[in-house]
């Protein structure tokens, strides 16, 4: 596969989970590779293991400044001479109970999920126009966009305003024919995900219940689909967000699950 041959792309929150999966899915389309995330010796581990120093550089980032952000892209511009595709993956969540949601709470989830990834926009979206137009520019949202679940209340709040991020940046940045998507995954199996929802018997039924396809996905699925909306297979769209999810959204009821 070489569909991003000749490409340099910006991945933020890239040193585990989706965006690691990005990154190493990238590469085997022929990209060269901007890897940022807040956790320095994590980041350090993952460029160890792609072990491809010639195509991946990795910058330690905090998407919530605004300089961190145009570091990862003028890394880019220094090290690989152009920066072609951003994605703005870098993302926090956090269950609670609604009314225990502090003012910092609030303020820490957006200023990552929502703040940060509108500083990536911004900043690509610049440095794009700066090398004569063109681009691609994908945010993480993710189903909870649309899907009322008060015990993630803020993660929900900021991908719902991502969405919007991503609609109006696609109007706005049309002209310069730079191309905004989105993609909204379900329940993806990650550390994490594997570590909190699927800790217990009960906690996997909930999950499957509500999942017509009767299976989480892997990262590399959600990796596949970035791939395809990075390339030139893409070319017609923007402003959408695709949800690679299982059938959950379509779903307004559960389904047996093998166990019940």
């Amino acid at each position: 596969m070489s569909r991003l041959a000749g490409k340099v792309a910006v991945i933020t929150g890239a040193a585990q989970g989706l965006g690691r999966a990005c990154a190493e899915r990238f590469l085997q389309e022929g990209a060269q590779v901007v890897i940022g995330d807040i956790d320095q010796a994590r980041l350090a581990a993952t460029a160890a293991d792609l072990a491809r120093p010639d195509v991946v550089l990795a910058v330690p980032a905090d998407v919530t400044r605004r300089a961190d952000v145009e570091k990862l892209v003028a890394a880019a511009v220094d090290h690989f001479g152009q920066l072609d595709i951003m994605i703005n993956n870098a993302g926090i969540a956090r269950s609670q109970d609604f009314l225990d949601i502090s003012d910092q709470d609030f303020d820490e989830v957006i200023g990552v999920n929502l703040k940060g990834a509108f500083f990536g926009v911004q900043t690509a979206a610049r440095q794009f126009i700066a090398q004569g137009g063109g681009g691609v520019i994908i945010n993480m949202s993710s189903i909870n966009a649309h899907l009322a679940n008060p015990s993630l209340a803020t993660y929900a709040i900021s991908k719902g305003g991502m969405n919007q991020l991503t609609a109006v940046a696609a109007v706005a940045l049309a002209p310069h024919g730079i191309r905004v998507t989105g993609i909204g995954p379900g329940t993806i199996l990650t550390d994490m995900v594997s570590r909190s929802i699927f800790s217990s018997d009960d906690a996997r039924r909930t999950v499957l219940s509500r999942t017509p396809l009767g299976r989480c996905g892997e990262p590399s699925e959600i990796a596949s689909v970035a791939a395809f909306l990075a390339s030139d297979d893409a070319s017609y769209i923007t402003g959408q967000t695709i949800y690679p999810d299982g059938g959950r959204l379509i779903l307004n009821y559960t389904v047996p699950v093998a166990g019940q």
